[in-house]
């Protein structure tokens, strides 16, 4: 007996150790963990080694998993990022999930699947990860660059669709197709008395509550994980999804000030639980199934991967982006996510959607997400190579990117790279001394603010290749780099002499191994913040005694 009750342990065991040893091979091979726990699950399922007995653990962990992962969904929902990117969030957002539907349901059409089933498919072609891309564009140093915001808002609106069709979701169930009208009403009506319900907890409970138990964080995350779990079974009582439950969870706390801390805590803990989600999802895909999709996951896996970047480019370039802007945001929703297939396994609950669609639906995730991660990783090369026939996606003249300079043939003394901490310290330096220069900054909050301090700032990214191009190189006397990246750096350089810059040039290290490598440059000035602050400290402090 001993040994029975043991052996969901042994079981769990051999899934982590397993999940350890296959996450170093997906990191090696730069592959986001969703592929790689999907594989697992596939691995350790019937249809492989067959080691798995404890599916109903594993089911609940894997509902746990998903109601965390609406929760911190609801808990950082930002829309005053949707407000600051303006209509391209929405206008793109809402238009990338229109097209791919539209088009998607025509392909599942042609290709023999019945309307229902091609309705699922085309809507789970629709959603983008926001983990996955929120992920590489961090890694990459890209969320605050223009295309990194204008990316990260319209998948925020499409977390706000998928969450509306959840909510709509039950009221195309089969078993009531003959009162559809009447089970949509019903529908609205409860989903408004629970929007009503949460947003007087909003008001008048949650933030006293919160301020109360925030006097410890750990009972603060508890609760969190708490209120989660309740409103997803709440929702689920009420006859919605229990994802919806557990993102209006999430929104609820989204207003208060302890929202970074609960979302910093329960990243680690969704990560953790998700991995039993894609382990659970992968343990009821049969093989044999998949291997009959192939061909339409493939013709799927197509369209998402160069028609979703293609309309977005579109909107973008009708909307006056430059092609690098649009190209590169674009790229950010050539996958599908783990909605899709969230909402895929919510289709098969319901009975909507056959376990042939699941795997499809898994397939094309598999695909798209493994090669869109290349994609993005090397989205820089990519433009490079393809930037002279994407012009076509760009007007004329780009002017939400307007590059040129004011006053162009004004003689300036410097162009600052960079407005961040130490760069906006020289841009006051620079200021104060009545030196004339412009400031450049990827990051278009940065720029309007400078802008507002009076400072002649644009956007531009250091990796544009066209910016040369856009700046009056020939005219200043120093060009001047506050951002401490090493290839950054080297790459300004290289592209300063390709452009033929013949005046001074100095840029910003923070490591002595890249002070090192950047020595080799001849005729290059190289800045050292943290030094240059450290050395000047006893100077300062005996001068300060001897005062």
């Amino acid at each position: 007996m001993e040994n029975i009750e043991l052996v969901p342990f042994y079981e769990f065991s051999i899934i982590l150790i397993l999940a350890a040893i296959l996450g170093a091979i997906g990191q090696l091979l730069r592959q986001p963990l969703i592929v790689i726990f999907i594989a697992l699950g596939i691995l350790v399922g019937p249809s492989v080694l067959n080691l798995v007995e404890s599916t109903d653990k594993i089911h609940l962990l894997s509902d746990l998993g998903i109601a965390i992962l609406l929760f911190v969904v609801g808990l950082k929902l930002d829309l005053n990022l949707i407000r600051s990117m303006g209509k391209v969030a929405i206008i793109t957002g809402l238009g990338q999930v229109i097209f791919t539907s539209v088009f998607g349901f025509i392909i599942g059409l042609l290709l023999g699947y019945s309307i229902l089933f091609s309705l699922y498919i085309a809507i789970a072609l629709t959603f983008s990860s926001t983990i996955i891309i929120v992920k590489l564009l961090s890694d990459k140093k890209e969320i605050d660059s223009l295309h990194g915001q204008i990316a990260i808002g319209f998948l925020i609106v499409q977390d706000l669709v998928v969450v509306l069709l959840m909510i709509s979701l039950t009221a195309l169930d089969r078993s009531a197709e003959g009162q559809l009208g009447y089970n949509v009403l019903r529908m609205l009506g409860k989903g408004m008395g629970l929007a009503l319900i949460f947003a007087l907890l909003m008001i008048y409970v949650i933030p006293t509550l919160v301020h109360y138990l925030a006097k410890s964080q750990e009972l603060l995350v508890l609760f969190a994980i708490a209120w989660a779990v309740a409103a997803a079974s709440v929702s689920d009582v009420l006859g919605f999804s229990r994802e919806v439950g557990a993102f209006l969870a999430g929104v609820s706390l989204a207003s208060t000030q302890y929202r970074n801390v609960l979302s910093g805590r329960l990243v680690s803990i969704r990560d953790f639980l998700l991995l039993f989600f894609f382990i659970h999802l992968g343990l009821h895909l049969d093989l044999g199934l998949i291997g009959n999709q192939v061909g339409p996951a493939l013709l799927f896996s197509l369209f998402v991967l160069i028609g979703n970047p293609l309309i977005v480019m579109v909107i973008m370039g009708l909307m006056g982006y430059r092609k690098r802007t649009s190209f590169l945001a674009g790229l950010t929703v050539a996958q599908i996510s783990e909605f899709s297939l969230i909402f895929a396994a919510l289709g098969f609950n319901l009975g909507h959607i056959n376990q042939e669609t699941v795997g499809l639906i898994t397939l094309v995730g598999l695909i798209t997400i493994g090669l869109s991660t290349y994609m993005i990783i090397y989205s820089h090369t990519l433009f490079a190579w393809l930037s002279p026939i994407l012009s076509i996606f760009e007007k004329k003249i780009p002017y939400r990117e307007d590059m040129s300079v004011k006053g162009q043939n004004i003689p300036i003394d410097a162009i600052l790279f960079g407005l961040g901490r130490f760069g906006g310290n020289i841009a006051l330096s620079f200021l104060k001394e009545g030196y004339r220069f412009i400031a450049v900054d990827f990051d278009p909050k940065q720029v309007q603010y400078w802008q507002k301090q009076g400072i002649q700032a644009q956007y531009g990214d250091i990796e544009d290749p066209e910016l040369p191009d856009q700046l009056p190189l020939q005219k200043a006397s120093v060009v001047v780099s506050s951002i401490a990246d090493l290839q950054l750096n080297l790459g300004l350089i290289k592209m300063l002499k390709m452009n033929n810059y013949n005046g001074k040039i100095a840029v910003t290290a923070h490591r002595a191994s890249d002070a090192l490598a950047l020595q080799a440059e001849k005729e290059t000035a190289i800045l050292l913040p943290f030094t240059d602050a450290a050395e000047s400290v006893p100077d300062k402090l005996f001068k300060f005694e001897t005062t």
